[in-house]
């Protein structure tokens, strides 16, 4: 986590909020506004809870709020897109203007995306890496929002059955390079990476990520990873969701020593604090 030197592809703009992501690990908390996503499923499905708890994320150091409005957890299954918009716009609308952090949507639908960059988001986190909607990336561009290109193999609710991958890092890479590659030729002009913990791949898988990070920070980017609560941490420690934090801060930390520049977490206010000290300390 020691600072690189700034260079253009990791300054950003959000509206006039400048980041710099080489100087510091900075923080995304999510905010799931759904019934069955893995770890917080329903907790806060009414718009008015969602939106305190964004307010609430920003207080507790948060640099950026992702919105989700669809689970992606392994088996889920897709919701109509008239679910997705009613759950997300309000939460977005509720935000804007009220925290002065990018507001992220979590979304694979170019349709959801357009209606949510006019509420007001920044950010659109696409799992399927701009893949599934034939319209994502120029939407995202049109909108003069920021992509996150994410790496999944298979669908959510295929992802997790038996993945393999005869070199893992270097098809990610691969993956990657061509769907940044495609954004930035959509006119896409600021475009984070995700290598997609949990997303198709075991954890073995995960672990091997985290240690390599540094592989998929190379393609220039940068590297947004979220390991908050995923299962492989629930078998390394054997506990349920709620209580993998400590984990999920060990993981943050040694993902961004190893070259990530965004942690995506639920537990913001802890892994904040972890992150603050780890960075400190690299800096010497």
């Amino acid at each position: 986590m020691t600072p690189a030197p700034a260079s253009e592809g990791m300054r950003f703009d959000f509206r006039g909020i400048r980041y710099d992501f080489s100087s510091r690990t900075h923080v995304m908390g999510i905010l799931n506004i759904t019934p069955d996503s893995f770890s917080d499923g329903g907790m806060y499905m009414n718009a008015e809870k969602a939106i305190e708890r964004g307010i609430e994320m920003e207080d507790e150091g948060a640099d950026m709020i992702d919105i989700g409005g669809v689970s992606t957890r392994p088996g889920s299954e897709p919701v109509p897109v008239e679910e997705e918009l009613r759950r997300v716009l309000s939460v977005v609308k509720g935000l804007y203007g009220r925290v002065r952090i990018p507001i992220s949507v979590d979304t694979f639908r170019a349709q959801v995306a357009a209606r949510a960059i006019e509420a007001g988001a920044d950010i659109i986190n696409d799992v399927t890496g701009l893949t599934f909607d034939r319209k994502m990336a120029a939407t995202i561009a049109a909108g003069n929002a920021t992509a996150v290109i994410m790496h999944m193999k298979g669908t959510p609710k295929t992802m997790q059955d038996d993945p393999t991958y005869l070199d893992l890092i270097g098809e990610i890479r691969a993956y990657l390079r061509r769907q940044t590659d495609y954004a930035s030729q959509s006119g896409i002009k600021q475009i984070f990476v995700d290598p997609g913990i949990g997303f198709g791949k075991t954890a073995d898988h995960n672990l091997e990520l985290i240690r390599r990070m540094g592989e998929v920070a190379s393609l220039g980017c940068p590297v947004l990873v979220g390991p908050s609560r995923k299962s492989f941490i629930g078998k390394l420690l054997d506990l349920p969701p709620d209580q993998r934090v400590e984990g999920t801060a060990a993981a943050a930390v040694l993902a961004a020593r190893n070259g990530a520049a965004v942690v995506r977490v639920h537990d913001v206010k802890e892994i904040v604090r972890a992150l603050k000290v780890a960075d400190a300390i690299s800096r010497v």
